[in-house]
């Protein structure tokens, strides 16, 4: 990998083409997204920034739950320069406002239909592909990125105190994607014989370990992440079971 920016990193997503990024539920039915079309649909949402007038530095709000849509968004993002604000799913409308409020934030995903609830621009997250259909999703020209530029703001959740936002860098990210990309390389020879590894992720893609192992992690390997539609112990068996589940992505607690 390159040490510019996680710009490099982004080639992953177009480098693994037809293998399958994201299974998710669609109604009654599974969906699969490859790495190609997440690829090309944050090239679609990046120029869709550019059609808004978002630029390197603006901040956008990145508000539902965890999706193959939301990761193209944090990865549209990324590409732009602009700044994504995940939160929680479970917010309030009343903490997604005044967070939005802070950061300036000039537009909003979500999915939980509370977009005129933070009185700023939205796009719903289960209608994005529609959304941005009328770009082109050839690549985006991304403006000149470095370690150093800002890539995500991630609150703390505010239980002991009021909220506050951590500025994270390409860098910062960087420090934790290089070296474990220097190990995996030498066990790439044997993964082809249970590929693809297949990531349960139980964790919001709002906070970091959820975004390590559901969006940078496993694009190193081509592997494939599923997000639980339930956290019940015998739903999650039988997710495990059905899709031959290798990672379950969890915290200590809630084991």
């Amino acid at each position: 990998m390159a040490v510019g920016s996680l710009l490099d990193f982004f080639e992953n997503y177009q480098a693994n083409g037809a293998q399958i990024a994201v299974r998710q539920s669609s109604g009654y039915r599974k969906e699969s997204w490859s790495y190609r079309r997440i690829a090309r649909e944050a090239n679609r949402v990046a120029r869709e920034f550019s059609v808004r007038g978002l630029a390197k530095g603006d901040a956008v709000l990145l508000w539902g739950e965890n999706s193959a849509e939301w990761v193209a968004a944090f990865l549209a993002c990324l590409i732009s320069g602009v700044v994504a604000v995940p939160i929680d799913q479970a917010s309030t409308p009343e903490f997604a406002a005044r967070i939005a409020s802070e950061v300036k934030a000039k537009l909003a995903f979500e999915s939980g239909g509370h977009g005129p609830a933070i009185n700023i621009p939205s796009i719903s997250l289960h209608s994005l592909s529609s959304a941005v259909a009328r770009h082109e999703m050839s690549s985006y020209p991304s403006p000149v990125l470095s370690r150093q530029d800002t890539l995500e703001i991630i609150f703390t959740s505010g239980t002991t105190a009021e909220p506050r936002g951590v500025v994270l860098s390409h860098g910062n990210v960087l420090a934790n994607i290089e070296p474990l990309q220097k190990e995996i390389q030498k066990y790439l020879k044997y993964e082809r014989f249970v590929h693809p590894v297949r990531f349960l992720n139980l964790l919001p893609l709002s906070h970091v370990f959820g975004q390590m192992l559901g969006i940078f992690i496993p694009p190193l390997l081509a592997g494939t992440v599923m997000f639980a539609e339930s956290l019940k112990p015998a739903e999650l068996i039988r997710a495990i079971r059905r899709e031959r589940v290798s990672v379950l992505v969890a915290v200590t607690r809630f084991i």
